[in-house]
């Protein structure tokens, strides 16, 4: 980025009626401390989350950024990536979406099986990145979710950017969710519904995310219900590759608290890595590990993210099996027992893991849920539409 593309435009001041300001310790915008200590530190900010005052403003306090204060509620948004995207969705904002930081991992074929559920997808195709100052002038939307403390470390903003953009633009809010393995994130994450309470106190639409914790905390309940014994669960390896002739892979470890292993910890699986020193997948960590590796862990299933514009059955017929002719990879068990499958997302929202779970049972447990490449369903998609729709009590 130049100097004169770091100049703010000779143009007035984003409206007055939208200002946010980052409230925390030692006055920087992006401070905090780390671990527990941030947890506990910000007990009290969320206790005054979405607090009207008199001129019926309200605030919602979110890490890194502290409060943000609306005298309106947001119309036009910009997300960074699908998880925040889909939370927008699901509160009934679509038509205010303005862009998306990640275009390319925003999974909306979802909302093709929910009547009633869209998003313009020329909208998206118009403004797929967004990531530059100047693209954040001319979209002129009314909040921005993205951890700021993303765009600082990976886009190579300085903290000036982002002020710039808070008082010129629109604030911030928004955490980096999907993984806890980036050093640089050294402030209290959020669980997926936790970050999707915040979104819904700033769009002011907490009966619609109410209605989805319900709907959600009673599917996950009557699936768990279902379980076998954990000592008959499988043992699993995640994974990523993005070919479909796969030769090595880049780990990922479910003992990561991050919302992109949420299904798999909610049904109970055990990680095939757990007691080795392989470290989870990040923008540090980028190691990768060969089949002869693999066969000495050798999973009981395998699940490889970098295909999720493949149908289940696509997956099977290149990934799958590249692996059963494969020398060393069609010793596995997992391969020959074809027990080999598409990971999930790595920014899913709410609307995105009632899908992505329970395509997750059937790929585990297909005695109990059916099978992965069948038209089963374990939840109602009308429902899910229904809330989104406003369609709801």
């Amino acid at each position: 980025m130049t100097d004169d593309e770091k100049t703010p435009r000779e143009r007035p001041t984003r409206r007055d009626y939208i200002k946010g300001a980052g409230i925390i310790a030692g006055g920087s915008l992006l401070a905090g401390c780390a671990g527990d200590a941030v947890s506990e530190s910000t007990a009290t900010e969320d206790k005054a989350t979405a607090t009207a005052t008199e001129t019926e403003s309200y605030t919602v306090s979110m890490e890194p950024v502290g409060d943000v204060t609306f005298q309106t509620v947001p119309e036009r948004w910009l997300p960074y990536g699908g998880a925040y995207a889909d939370m927008g969705v699901a509160l009934g904002q679509a038509d205010g979406l303005t862009g998306i930081g990640g275009g390319d991992r925003y999974y909306t074929y979802v909302y093709d099986e929910l009547p009633g559920v869209s998003v313009d997808q020329e909208t998206i195709d118009a403004n797929p990145e967004v990531r530059t100052k100047e693209e954040f002038y001319e979209l002129d939307s009314d909040v921005h979710l993205y951890d700021p403390q993303m765009l600082v470390n990976w886009f190579d903003w300085s903290q000036s950017d982002i002020d710039e953009i808070a008082e010129n633009v629109a604030p911030f809010i928004g955490n980096l969710i999907f993984r806890r393995s980036d050093n640089w994130h050294d402030y209290r994450y959020y669980t997926l519904y936790q970050a999707f309470e915040k979104v819904a106190e700033v769009f002011q639409e907490q009966a619609r995310y109410e209605a989805f914790k319900q709907l959600h905390d009673d599917y996950i309940a009557d699936l768990q219900s279902q379980l076998p014994p954990a000592e008959e669960r499988p043992n699993v390896l995640l994974t990523y590759e993005g070919t479909n002739e796969p030769e090595s892979f880049s780990p990922y470890r479910l003992n990561d608290k991050g919302t992109s292993k949420k299904q798999w910890r909610d049904l109970g699986v055990t990680d095939s890595l757990a007691g080795t020193d392989i470290e989870n997948l990040s923008t540090t960590n980028r190691g990768e590990y060969d089949y002869e590796t693999l066969l000495s862990v050798d999973p009981d299933v395998i699940l490889i993210r970098g295909h999720e514009r493949k149908s289940a059955t696509e997956f099977r017929e290149t990934i799958l099996q590249f692996m059963q002719n494969h020398t060393v990879g069609s010793q596995l068990t997992a391969v020959q027992n074809e027990r080999v499958y598409r990971g999930g997302y790595l920014r899913q929202g709410p609307i995105h893991n009632f899908f992505l779970t329970e395509r997750a049972a059937q790929q585990l447990y297909p005695d109990i849920f059916g099978d992965v490449t069948s038209d089963t369903e374990l939840f109602d998609r009308q429902q899910i539409a229904d809330i989104v729709t406003g369609d709801f009590e």
